[in-house]
């Protein structure tokens, strides 16, 4: 390596900040190009030495080795991955154009590497013979899945198109993901005196005004940003408006013009479908579902149909309902998609007696976050104290030291909370760098990224409900990655199967809505009084409330999802005309919208994270309404014992196991999903 390089590029030297952190304050846009064509490099010359090997493969040799190459390279990815979502400019964008299909071409051409895979291949033949440990077994079988389902047995000019394919989706999975982002930028809607902030309470407009200095504009603006856009549907009289900021929200990626997403929609899903014929299978459903627990389509659309039929059933009713509610208002107009969150909220007032405006004054950012820790600390010993110290990408950014029951640090948490136009919508976890034993004892460093919406001048950010919700969500996330106690990266934290992901992070959902935690952490901000008693009764009897409307914008996503990837070919595809045609298909009620439209389905489309797999987080569901219940039925919501046992199976174990053998190993059987339709105040039938 070239040392003028490595003490230049401060992505290619070593960092003496606290607990090895990047060096944020120093690393440049401008270091990325230079850093990763060494890195690269680097990598190659690995990869070549383990495939020269002229000993008979081994477990170190081969699989160990690979577990150790590309160091560098996965660190530089993990920093640049999180800037460009977190906190990017147009630099760091620009670089992401060209740099995502070139290091998508170089994985691929490892993983459909015929002399690395003819090593690995002759391992698992003899996986049995070889004294391996579970962990190292299993390790094995993920890297021979993977050359396999990469195409690594395939000929050379299958191996040759699946090259194109691969480096072709990449870049369209970032000029998607660009395209939303570019048009989220680009939209506000600046509401002009008292007629136009009509029905928003006092928070509300604080919010807005909060959005309106952070793009160094007057008053109080409407974003693209859901934490700006969902309140506003549910509060503002202003039909007018709803009506406007609906759909300027539902059509992104839609508007035609440069950003317009439906033609790399109709590409992506074209090439996928190509993809998985080459690799043998049908359509790119069955291509990505063999490696899941739910392993086929029928499977997944079992379940969405089943909750799909309650849910639309449900959805109807309360339609009728608040179409009643519209009527006794004077309203001459049928209810419509930009209608529903403020009904809805009319209606939760009347049969539950309170309203969003009355809980948001106990929901402080602060409180909650301590609400998160102190479950951890219950459920795992941990403990959480401020590191100021640390290197951080933006002031609002927060690190902690986490300390597990005896004392030991086992990472650092970082919470990057609020909204910003640098920052893509959404909320997520991700890491800088993974837990392992292999290369020394090395800790996380983990983060989450929500966009709530930021208080002005230094008052106290207060949420919803829902948001409060995505934070205890996107923390169980955090805690599956903080928890990791595994030797081998391939199977640390959350490298697990994307329909198993999303057990730990809603499972830990459930402890937000304990009265326990409620009357500890949810106090005014003002005051410092626990909620009410009865406020947070009826807080809690209101849960299932407008379940119907949130498990059919949901399910439809899902389905339209499954339906795309379901097909064989995908010549000619008209995305916006596919979708709707599915949504008829389905009986998708017209006063309800999708939670995620087509053209800026990002789960799916930026990359192919979540491609055919949306359905995972109601497959989860299953899994964490059935976990939940051994602490219910064990008689204490932090049972000791079946707190271990849920660290030691889930949150500890990575990838260690298949999903289903991980899931029995904590609770001794696979659930049904009649826990998920009892949770979501579905009877079952």
């Amino acid at each position: 390596m070239n040392s003028h390089v490595t003490t230049a590029n401060p992505l290619l030297a070593d960092w003496t900040t606290p607990d090895g952190v990047p060096p944020f304050d120093a690393i440049k846009p401008e270091h990325f190009r230079p850093a990763y064509t060494q890195a690269l490099a680097d990598h190659e010359v690995e990869i070549a030495a383990i495939k020269a090997d002229p000993a008979a493969p081994s477990f170190d040799n081969t699989i160990g080795a690979l577990e150790l190459s590309g160091r560098a390279l996965t660190r530089i990815e993990n920093i640049f991955h999180m800037l460009v979502s977190a906190h990017s400019n147009e630099d760091l964008l620009s670089i992401e154009r060209e740099i995502v299909p070139l290091t998508a071409l170089h994985w691929n051409k490892i993983n459909t590497d015929a002399a690395l895979f003819a090593r690995v291949d002759a391992l698992m033949q003899q996986a049995g013979k070889l004294g391996l440990s579970a962990e190292q077994a299993r390790v094995l079988e993920r890297y021979h899945t993977g050359f396999r389902r990469a195409g690594a047995g395939l000929d050379q000019t299958a191996k040759k198109r699946l090259t194109e394919i691969t480096e072709r989706l990449a870049a369209l999975g970032t000029s998607f993901s660009q395209n939303i982002l570019a048009d989220e930028q680009a939209y506000t809607l600046q509401l002009d005196g008292e007629a136009e902030l009509a029905g928003l309470p006092d928070f509300m407009r604080e919010v807005l005004r909060s959005e309106a200095q952070e793009r160094g504009l007057d008053g109080q603006v409407i974003t693209l940003s859901r934490s700006s856009v969902e309140p506003f549907l549910q509060f503002s009289s202003r039909r007018d408006l709803r009506e406007k900021i609906f759909r300027a929200f539902a059509m992104r990626g839609d508007n035609g013009g440069a950003t317009d997403n439906k033609a790399i929609i109709a590409e992506t899903v074209k090439l996928r479908a190509e993809r998985a014929r080459l690799l043998g299978f049908p359509d790119y459903a069955h291509y990505r579902l063999d490696d899941a627990m739910a392993k086929t389509p029928v499977a997944v659309r079992d379940l969405l149909d089943t909750v799909w039929a309650k849910a639309r059933t449900r959805a109807l009713a309360d339609r009728d309902a608040l179409q009643e509610l519209v009527r006794e208002d004077g309203g001459n107009f049928k209810l419509a998609a930009w209608d529903w969150r403020y009904y809805a909220e009319k209606l939760r007032q009347r049969a539950f007696d309170f309203d969003e405006a009355a809980i948001k004054p106990y929901l402080n950012l602060d409180r909650l976050i301590e609400a998160a820790f102190y479950t951890a600390q219950r459920l795992f010993g941990l403990s959480f104290r401020p590191r100021p110290d640390a290197p951080a990408w933006h002031p609002d950014v927060r690190v902690w030291e986490v300390r597990d029951s005896g004392g030991e640090k086992i990472g650092l948490f970082f919470g990057d909370y609020f909204a910003r136009s640098s920052k893509r919508s959404g909320a997520w976890m991700t890491s800088l760098r993974d837990q392992e034993r292999l290369a020394g004892n090395i800790d996380p460093l983990i983060i989450n990224v929500c966009n709530f919406a930021k208080a002005p001048n230094e008052e106290p950010t207060l949420l919803s409900f829902d948001d409060a919700r995505t934070l205890f969500h996107e923390f169980g996330h955090a805690l599956h990655g903080l928890l990791s106690s595994v030797t081998y990266p391939r199977i640390s934290g959350t490298s697990v199967s994307t329909d198993f992901v999303e057990l730990p992070s809603q499972l830990y959902e459930h402890w937000l809505e304990q009265p326990d935690v409620l009357r500890r952490y949810a106090r005014h901000y003002e005051t410092g009084e626990p909620m009410p008693e009865e406020l947070l009764q009826r807080l809690v009897a209101a849960r299932n409330f407008n379940m119907g409307f949130a498990t059919v914008e949901y399910v439809s996503s899902a389905l339209v999802d499954l339906e795309f990837h379901s097909l064989p070919t995908a010549d000619s595809l008209d995305a916006a005309a596919f979708e709707k045609k599915t949504l008829s298909e389905i009986g998708m009620p017209a006063e309800i919208g999708m939670r995620h439209r087509s053209p800026h389905f990002g789960h799916i489309f930026s990359g192919g994270g979540y491609a055919s797999a949306y359905y995972s987080y109601m497959w989860s569901e299953v899994l964490d309404a059935d976990a939940f219940a051994a602490f219910e039925e064990a008689g204490d919501i932090f049972d000791p014992s079946t707190a271990k046992r849920l660290r030691d199976t889930i949150y500890a174990a990575g990838g260690r196991q298949d999903p289903a053998e991980a899931y029995k190993a904590f609770r001794g059987r696979l659930p049904s999903s009649d826990a998920l339709l009892r949770k979501r105040g579905f009877a079952a039938a």
